[in-house]
């Protein structure tokens, strides 16, 4: 194919191939030439221009197909447009000839048709160059189209179009001939042929004003034939045609041109609906046959014309515009009035529906697309004057009861077709405007409620329903209105019970309001449900009072027991027991008695016998859909005889038939209809066991159905849901998803009637949101009896014995195949589909492959022999069936044999029907063969294109079935597409994508753009989006809902990769769409908003969401955030200006900020979009949370102001904290507008921009956050959440949003956050005055949620309070588990500190109530199952008996902050109660209200009050934390654990937890699992903390103990005294009972977690981490752990504590040996390593006699083992590490540990060891540490510090060289001779010390010495005469002592003075 692609033809090339492969390479060089013309210069142009125009010639005379012949024809138009245009009058006269020639052979119709395309095309692009010869080509074209087939006049009714859009008014003189034409081609037989027409003359009458004027008429009766016998495509062009010309009649675009050309001037409206009205009455007929047909009798019209022209009623309507019909909707609904109750419309029920039906759509089309929201409450308001027009009806029969007397009958029907039409269009419209249709409740000038309710009185069922489902619509719409009309209803069904009209009525009004509370969230009160089933049981017991009013008594009662049961098991199960009576009371007590009563009453005693008990089966139906948990085994045995009664009632119906003729026929129908539809939902077991008459009375009523089947199914009404969804398409697109097959459907309704609320009125009890269409009771019999004869086949075989399979013996397979052969040779497309699925469904039961094998055989012999259509179409289709449930089927061969079969009928030209389902039959073998396919791919994809290439245009089913084909083949490709081996095939997959995007038919190029999804998966590189999006975007607005579905889901699947080159490609695309004010839209985002609001399909509405969704997510921050946000704002801006946003009159303080004004919501929009409805904003909002959301996880810019301000002056990267005024704007329009659901999504936002937007500081002004210039903003959208109408909802939310603000800390002015704080307070007092304002409106349920959601908000406004004071009052302080992620830490004003918490106290009294009022409920609620019967009967304090299911949601969704709160409470009180009560407490109201507020609390002493807050909040807490279900609740698990912190802080808990060791014990196996199962750093630390508290506490308790033991015994012996702690006399820790085992445990964890080498399982394993990834969070663990672990011993007895020491001593040693690899950094561990180490060493278990040894022993162990860290090899230690752990741990023990453990060996020798090699290290820092550590040693006590100063004195004075300071000190200290006699004593004394010092000190020091004496004369002569002077006196001394020897020792001295050291 690349050969292809160049301008000139590759002759060469295309000579070479095949006759199949020249007509793809040819239709490929066009697709190429059409690309490549508009970018070829001139020059090239002019010199290939003949080449071309010669080789386009030989394509058309080639007898080229559809394709190629459209784009030839284009292809030379553009080469003359753009070239040398002369040429092109000898083309159009070379075409002309073709046309004239009388060619008959197989090539000459092709080659013909190939001329008429070009001469359109030529004329289309040259326009007035070729105005010449344009009579006379036309005159050959309409000359040539008298003799032409089908394809021939519809290829020249398309050539018509388009010469006449080329050449717009010059055409003028033909345009009488061509109208003339187009008339005849408008009724042609063929199909496609009148779409051309159609097109044709829609495209004339642009210029034509004749059409729309003077031949309106006749126009109008053209298309009304043409309506006759067509298909969907034929109604919808059409229509189109139809609806624009009388659009353009009533407002003409030529207003100057109509008079002269057409002799009148523009028709009124009420001439063209006339003209409509005489359509749908009389259809094309003229008047002379219609009159006929009238006297006789007989229906003229079809469905297909009046759905026809109903479709026109739309597109004239649409085409005038939503502005038009918002002025004129008056006057057009009063005349489409007319049409709802013409007599001739509704002659039999039948028509009847289908003409209400049909005006619905009108309304529904109309109203809810081309309105806004204000415009739709004007069109309600007109609807609702319509309303009343038609009360002089229901007056006449208020005030006569004989209402022939005073109305007609005709005018009762004409009233009720009218008020069903309009009440059921208003009820659609108040329920999409929601909550914002809440003005026109009370707008007092329309009555809108009494208008409604006036219609219950009407004598037309249908119309008493359709005012009964509009009321549910406003309920389901308003719920706050629901109770209120419930109330008033019923109120009115008790005082008007005498009446037929209002018992039915007010019944059906109440049914319908009851019904609607399952969609409705807030609900009713719980009390109603009794009053309707009072209500109901009274109808019910009188209605055999009255004989007038039976039968509405009877049907009304049971409608309300219906009703009642669709509020669910919540309500039915306190009501079951009298249901179950009431149903047993309607029935025979036994069959004996049914037989008996048989012989009783008359026809009417039967008609109310059958309602009721026909009535009694709905309501049992109704318990299987809405409360099948409550139908158990005792209920049905209950139910059991009632059930057996009524179906033996069934054999009977003939007999009361027989007796009392058509009376109660019709009952009986509706009757047996209720027993089928129960059956078939009860579980076959229930009846199969039931006694044996009943049993076969049932089998034999299927003898009956089956008689029903045969007369109700010629209408085929309930074949397509029994269809395979994917072959309904062969059927007709009317049966596949259409925008009109609401009315469609109609035309495959049945003859009896169609679906209608009347037909059933227990529908107005069904789930569904749309208005239901019950269907007439034959017809419903048979459904039903189709259904369950399905679901009890099976059962019945069983019950015969079979033994295989479901389907039973062999002898049932031949009539089955038999039937089913049969229908699939129907001449109903609709019975062959199902035919076809059914023996599909029969070989997958059977699981047979002989029986399979001959059902392939059967079908394959009936082609070969079939001749007709029908049946070869059926078996065609078989074939693809039988894969689809055979998995496969089998073997190549059958395969190979099927396809040949298949290819061989796809081929079949002469049968397009033939055609059409032999390739969809394909597509489900290709689809279903899976690997075995691949072998015939190539040969499948010939056949596919080259069908697709000679297809004629008039079959687009043929086209549609081969994309499907196409469609199965590239998904059996798959990835293989991508490869190059299938580059043949993927240009075919390319080239078939392209023909079927330019058919004309929109299934089919639906179909290609699927197709084109699925190769884009597959081969993304290979789908071109330069060409796809832009072809998407075409179709985005498309008419047709199929190809809308096809292109938002192909986006949706190329967003999701590409979504920034898709939004490249769409932007210069999408600016105008066709919308009702022609907005110009932004890109194709701003094409998805609009398409979101005005579809109305709920799958597409999503398809478009995650589209949108996707796309932001891909470019919301990559440079399109503020594209986003400001399409986002515009979308939100786009209101309908009706109202005013809801603020009330404080909202004036926001006029003294500067930015108040742009937060107000105006009124007009400013944006591209108008009048957008409340669930389009609503999703705007929802996305901008979205982009909030994804910025946070982006740049961190996006939330600091000073860096987005920074990078934005160096880049061009937008960052959302820039639009944070934009972001607020948003959130408060939102949160003040009329919708509660768009409030919601406002609120939430709100919300979310306080949390991530609270703590950002403003750089401008330090000190302040960003968010406090919007102080006001917020304040004006929180409080319209506060006034009285405000929905429980709203409110809840609003006060977590005021939570969240008074929490964030923006507000730095006490004034100002009193303003927020003032809602919280207001709603405090709501919550105090009960439940009675709530109970009047909604559940009571809802009062819980808000009562929960104020408690809740102020819960968490006093915990931030109360942690905001304590930051204040120690700043420094830092808490594990603060609330920092909703704090501002800058905040340091009042608020943050004392002023708020102020604020909070006033009303902390009753808080504290409330809390433990909402607390003791919450644990009530969370009680188990078994413990259900404990829970008080009335309720508690804030929720009712009924309704505990609903209230544990809410109570699990606020209990937490309310538990953290309380616990803050009681931790500020002490636990003390104090007695002053505050006079405006009400609530709670409770038995049980914790100590407080009941008679019985009030006998409890303060000590049991205390324990039992104490125990509930311990209860609460434990629970929670033990719950498996709490995987996602951290916020709930981190409240836990601040509030048992909260709690242990005070002494008085303490002291309760630690007195009771059981309770402690269980705390820490909860904390143990908490600490397993979270990896929260945060929830760790807070175990630890807790930890210490409950050690803590048992500290305290072991100390109390023992001091007041020691104080009762006195002077006794301490050995005599009890022992206290764990342990006691033996020593041993039992495990799950002891505190310090269980702590252990703890410690054990976090430690062999953090520092897994501690284990020795773990030790030098891959799981064993390094102590170097250690985290700060981690490292305080740690720290913790240790701490606890040095406690323990503390609380254990002596022999206890000997016990746990070596576990402490080695987790200890183990984790300094682990600090010892990395302490740089840890710091914060080793010093509590250290100290744990030093407690425990200190512990007083170590001084205790009874086990001072043995500690003793393993402290010396410990020391030991410490001391050989050095020699150990597996520590790569430095020195520092050395000197800072580990000598640091050895000094520790040798200060703290004693002489018993330091001063033995050899402790005492390793230790001097370890300080000697410190002393001598090389490292000064080693040195300097360890001389610190030596220090602290020398101080010691003496018995430790005397040993070392010995043995480590002399190296330190070594080291320090003291002595060459030292001498010279002492020698300073001598005095002379002299001196010394006159010093004090003082100065004496030191001169003999430092003598005497010297005197010893210089024989050691020798060497010192001599050097300083040497260096210091002064300093020798000093010591000199200092040693003489003490030698004289010393020799003193001696001579006075001894005086015989002084003289001798004058004489000679015996010692000779030594004065030279030297």
């Amino acid at each position: 194919m690349e050969r292809a692609h160049s301008l000139l033809l590759n002759e060469e090339a295309c000579s070479q191939l095949g006759e199949h492969q020249r007509s793809e390479f040819i239709l490929e060089w066009l697709t190429h030439l059409k690309k490549l013309l508009p970018a070829t210069d001139r020059v090239s142009f002019r010199r290939n221009q003949r080449r071309l125009v010669d080789q386009l010639s030989g394509v058309l005379i080639g007898s080229p197909g559809p394709p190629t012949r459209w784009l030839l024809a284009h292809c030379l138009a553009l080469l003359f447009r753009l070239g040398d245009p002369i040429p092109s009058s000898l083309m159009v006269e070379r075409c002309s000839d073709i046309i004239r020639s009388k060619d008959d052979s197989p090539s000459g119709l092709p080659t013909r048709l190939a001329a008429v395309a070009c001469l359109g095309a030529l004329y289309e692009q040259l326009g007035r160059m070729l105005a010449g010869s344009f009579k006379d080509t036309l005159a050959n074209l309409l000359k040539a189209m008298k003799s032409a087939e089908s394809q021939g006049r519809y290829e020249i009714m398309l050539s018509v179009e388009k010469i006449l859009r080329g050449l717009g008014a010059s055409a003028v003189p033909c345009h009488r001939d061509i109208y003339k034409a187009a008339r005849a081609c408008l009724t042609d037989r063929s199909m496609a042929v009148r779409c051309a027409a159609a097109k044709c003359l829609l495209e004339l009458q642009r210029e034509a004003a004749f059409l729309w004027t003077s031949e309106l008429e006749n126009v109008a009766t053209l298309c009304f034939r043409a309506f006759e016998g067509s298909n969907y495509n034929v109604r919808v062009s059409v229509a189109k045609l139809l609806g624009t010309l009388l659009a353009a009649a009533v407002e003409p675009r030529q207003p100057a041109a109509a008079p002269k050309q057409g002799g009148r001037g523009p028709s009124s409206l009420e001439e063209v609906m006339d003209l409509l009205l005489g359509g749908f009455l009389r259809g094309g007929a003229g008047f002379l046959r219609a009159s006929g047909d009238m006297l006789k009798g007989t229906r003229s019209v079809s469905k297909d014309v009046r759905i026809g022209v109903t479709q026109a009623y739309v597109v004239f309507v649409s085409t005038l515009g939503g502005s038009w019909l918002e002025v004129n909707f008056p006057a057009f609904l009063s005349l489409l009035m007319e049409l709802a109750s013409h007599c001739r419309a509704t002659q039999t029920p039948g028509d009847a529906v289908v003409t209400r039906r049909c005006v619905s759509f009108i309304l529904r089309s109309t109203l809810g697309s081309l309105l806004g929201e204000k415009a739709q409450t004007n069109a309600a308001k007109q609807l609702c004057f319509a309303v009343a027009s038609q009360k002089q009806a229901i007056d006449a029969a208020l005030a006569d009861g004989n209402v022939e007397n005073r109305v007609s009958s005709a005018d009762i029907s004409a009233s009720q077709h009218i008020l069903t039409c309009c009440l059921l269009e208003l009820g659609e419209l108040v329920q999409g405007l929601g909550s914002t249709a809440a003005p026109l409740l009370t707008d007092s000038s329309t009555a809108f409620l009494d208008t409604i309710i006036a219609v219950l009185l009407h004598p037309a069922p249908s119309a008493q329903l359709a005012a009964s489902w509009c009321l549910r619509c406003i309920a389901m719409a308003m719920p706050s209105h629901c109770s209120l009309l419930l109330d008033r209803c019923a109120e009115r069904l008790v005082a008007l019970k005498s009446s037929p009209e209002a018992v039915a009525g007010y019944g059906a009004a109440v049914t319908a309001l009851v019904a609607a509370v399952q969609h409705c969230s807030l609900g009713i009160p719980h009390t109603k449900g009794q009053e309707v089933l009072d209500l109901a049981e009274d109808l019910l017991r009188s209605a055999s009072q009255n004989s007038r009013i039976s039968l509405q008594r009877t049907q009304a009662g049971w409608l309300l027991i219906s009703a009642l049961i669709t509020l669910g098991p919540a309500v039915v199960e306190h009501h079951l027991s009298r249901l179950v009576l009431l149903w047993r009371c309607v029935f025979p007590a036994s069959l004996r008695e049914q037989e008996s009563e048989l012989r009783r009453g008359d026809y009417f005693t039967w008609q109310v016998t059958l309602e009721g008990r026909a009535g009694a089966l709905s309501a049992m139906k109704n318990l299987l859909l809405h409360c099948r948990e409550l139908f158990t085994d005792d209920i049905t045995s209950r139910l059991l005889t009632p059930l057996a009664c009524a179906v033996a009632l069934l054999t009977k119906l003939p007999s009361l038939i027989r007796s009392y003729s058509s009376s109660v026929r019709g009952w009986s129908i509706v009757y047996r209809l209720k027993v089928y539809e129960l059956l078939a939902l009860l579980p076959p077991h229930t009846y199969q066991g039931t006694t044996p008459p009943s049993l076969s009375s049932l089998f034999f009523s299927y003898q009956l159905f089956y008689m029903v089947l045969d007369c109700c199914f010629v209408s085929l009404t309930l074949l397509p849901p029994l269809c395979h969804c994917d072959d309904l398409p062969l059927v007709g697109p009317a049966l596949h998803d259409t925008d009109h097959r609401y009315i469609e459907e109609q035309l495959h309704g049945s003859s009896v009637g169609g679906g209608s609320l009347d037909n059933n009125p227990f529908s107005l009890c069904v789930r569904s949101g749309e208005v239901p269409a019950p269907l007439p009771p034959p017809v419903a019999l048979t459904s039903a009896a189709v259904h369950l004869f399905g679901a009890v086949f099976p059962h019945i075989i069983s019950h015969q014995g079979s033994t295989r399979g479901s389907l039973g013996p062999e002898d049932i397979r031949s009539p089955a195949l038999s039937l089913l052969s049969g229908a699939l040779e129907s001449v109903s497309p609709l019975l062959r589909c199902m035919a076809a699925e059914g023996l599909a469904r029969l070989v997958q039961v059977v699981g047979d492959p002989g029986f399979t094998v001959s059902v392939s055989l059967l079908c394959f012999d009936r082609l070969k022999t079939a001749r007709d259509a029908a049946s070869r179409s059926g078996y065609a289709l078989a074939l693809g069936a039988l894969y689809r449930y055979s998995g496969g089927m089998g073997s190549p061969q059958h395969l190979s044999t099927c396809l040949g079969v298949l290819f061989t009928l796809s081929q079949d030209s002469t049968s397009p029907e033939v055609q059409t389902w032999s390739l969809h039959s394909l597509s489900l073998v290709v689809d279903l063969s899976s690997g075995l396919y691949r072998a015939h791919g190539e040969p499948s994809f010939a056949l596919v294109l080259r069908l697709l290439l000679s297809a004629p245009p008039t079959h687009p089913e043929v086209h549609y079935s081969l994309g499907r084909c196409l469609h199965a083949l590239i998904t059996c490709l798959g990835p293989d597409l991508q490869s190059a081996a299938v580059s043949s095939l993927r240009s075919s997959c390319l080239v078939g994508c392209g023909v079927m995007q330019a058919s004309p038919d929109c299934l089919v190029q639906a179909r290609a753009i699927s197709c084109l999804q699925q190769l884009h998966m597959f081969s993304p590189p290979h789908v071109n989006l330069a060409n796809l999006v832009p072809a998407l975007c075409a179709h985005l607005c498309s008419s047709y809902l199929c190809l809308r579905r096809a292109v938002v889901a192909c986006l949706r699947q190329l967003v999701q990769r590409e979504a920034l080159e898709v939004s490249e490609h769409a932007v210069t695309l999408v600016k105008e769409l066709p919308r009702r004010d022609n907005t110009q839209l932004v890109g194709l985002e701003g094409a998805l908003f609009t398409l979101l609001d005005r579809e109305s399909d709920s799958g597409l509405r999503k398809d478009i969401q995650e589209t949108l969704v996707h796309m932001m997510m891909s470019s919301a921050t990559s440079g399109k955030l503020g594209h986003w946000l400001k399409l986002c704002k515009n979308v939100l801006s786009a209101t309908t200006g009706e109202f005013k946003p809801r603020c009330s009159q404080e909202d004036e303080d926001l006029s003294r900020d500067d930015d108040s004004s742009a937060f107000k919501a105006r009124s007009e929009s400013c944006g591209p979009f108008t009048a957008l409805r409340w669930a389009t904003r609503r999703f705007a909002m929802e996305c901008v949370c979205r982009i909030i959301a994804q910025c946070e996880t982006s740049d961190a810019a996006h939330f600091d102001m000073a860096l987005a301000q920074e990078r934005r002056l160096q880049e061009s990267t937008d960052f959302l904290v820039l639009h944070l005024g934009d972001l607020v704007r948003m959130a408060f329009m939102a949160a003040t507008d009329h919708s509660d659901q768009l409030r919601l999504a406002g609120l939430q936002t709100l919300l979310v921009i306080i949390k991530q937007f609270s703590s950002i500081p403003e750089p401008e002004f330090p000190g302040h956050v960003i968010l406090e210039q919007y102080q006001a903003n917020v304040g004006a959208a929180l409080r319209p959440a506060f006034t009285a109408d405000a929905p429980p909802d709203v409110t809840a939310k609003a006060c977590q949003v005021c939570s969240a603000w008074i929490a964030s800390g923006v507000v730095s002015d006490l004034r100002d956050l009193r303003r927020v704080h003032q809602l919280l307070a207001s709603s405090l007092v709501k919550v105090q005055t009960g439940r009675d304002t709530y109970s009047q409106l909604y559940n009571e349920a809802t009062a819980t949620m808000e009562t929960l959601a104020v408690l809740k908000a102020w819960a968490e406004v006093y915990i931030i309070a109360v942690q905001r004071s304590r930051d204040k009052q120690s700043p420094g302080r830092s808490a594990d588990l603060s609330v920092s992620s909703l704090t501002n830490d800058m905040s340091e004003s009042e608020s943050g500190g004392a002023g708020l918490l102020k604020l909070v106290q006033s009303d902390l009294s009753t808080l504290s109530r409330l809390w433990l009022a909402a607390l003791q409920d919450y644990s009530l609620l969370t009680l188990p199952q078994e413990y259900t019967s404990q829970l008080p009967a009335t309720g508690g304090s804030f929720y009712t008996a009924e309704t505990v299911n609903q209230a544990r949601v809410h109570y699990s969704s606020s209990w937490a902050p309310i538990l953290h709160a309380t616990s803050l409470w009681l931790h500020s009180t002490g636990f003390v109660i104090s007695d002053d009560t505050p006079a405006n407490l009400s609530r709670p109201a409770t038995p049980t209200s914790m100590g407080q507020s009941s008679s019985v609390s009030r006998h409890k002493s303060p000590e049991d009050v205390n324990s039992d807050r104490l125990h509930l909040i311990l209860g609460i807490g434990v629970e929670f934390l033990c719950s498996p279900h709490s995987e996602d609740q951290m916020e709930n698990i981190t409240s836990c654990l601040r509030a048992l912190q909260a709690l242990l802080d005070v002494s008085w808990p303490r002291a309760k937890i630690g007195n009771d060791q059981a309770l402690s014990v269980e705390l820490l196996s909860v904390l143990h699992r908490l600490l397993v199962t979270r990896e929260s750093a945060s929830v760790h630390l807070a175990v630890l903390d807790l930890l210490q508290q409950i050690v803590m506490a048992a500290q305290e308790h072991v100390r109390e103990k023992r001091r007041s033991a020691e104080v009762d015994d006195g002077a006794a012996e301490k050995e005599t005294l009890p022992e206290f702690g764990e342990g006691r006399d033996t020593g041993g820790l039992i495990p799950g009972r002891s505190l310090v085992f269980g702590a252990l445990e703890l410690c054990l964890c976090v430690l062999v977690r953090k520092l897994p080498q501690l284990s020795p399982k773990l030790a030098g394993t891959s799981s064993g981490g390094s102590v170097r990834s250690l985290t700060d969070g981690d490292c305080r663990l740690v720290a913790s752990a240790l701490c606890v672990l040095s406690e323990l011993p503390s609380i254990c007895s002596p022999e206890g504590s000997v016990s746990i020491l070596p576990t402490v001593l080695y987790l200890l040693l183990g984790v300094i040996r682990e600090l010892v690899l990395q302490p740089i950094g840890l710091g914060a561990v080793v010093q509590a390593a250290l100290q744990a180490l030093k407690s425990v060493l200190m512990s007083p278990m170590s001084r205790q006699e009874k086990s001072r040894g043995a500690w003793n022993q393993l402290l010396r162990s410990a020391l030991y083992t410490l001391l050989g860290l050095w020699d150990t090899g597996q520590i790569n230690m430095d020195e520092f590490s050395l000197s800072t752990v580990l000598l640091t741990a050895v000094t520790v023990f040798l200060l703290s540990a004693g002489p018993e453990v330091c001063t033995t060996e050899p402790v005492h020798m390793l230790c001097l060891q370890r300080f000697t090699a410190s002393m001598d290290s090389k490292d000064p820092l080693v040195v300097s540490r360890c001389f610190q550590l030596l220090a602290s040693v020398f101080q010691a006590q003496p018995a430790v510090a005397v040993p070392y100063i010995r043995a480590l004195g002399p190296p330190l004075v070594r080291f320090l060289k003291l002595m060459a300071v030292f001498l010279p000190l002492l020698i300073s200290f001598l005095l002379d001779e002299n001196a010394l006699s006159s010093a004090p004593t003082a100065s004496r004394s030191l001169h003999e010390a430092a003598l005497k010092d010297l005197m010893r000190l210089g024989p050691q020091h020798s060497v010192v010495f001599r050097s300083l004496v040497a260096s210091s004369p002064h300093l020798k002569c000093r010591l000199e005469a200092a040693i003489r002077g003490n030698q004289e006196s010393l020799n003193a001394k001696a001579s006075s002592a001894n005086p015989s020897t002084r003289s001798a020792a004058k004489s000679s001295p015996s010692i000779t003075l030594k004065t030279n050291f030297l």
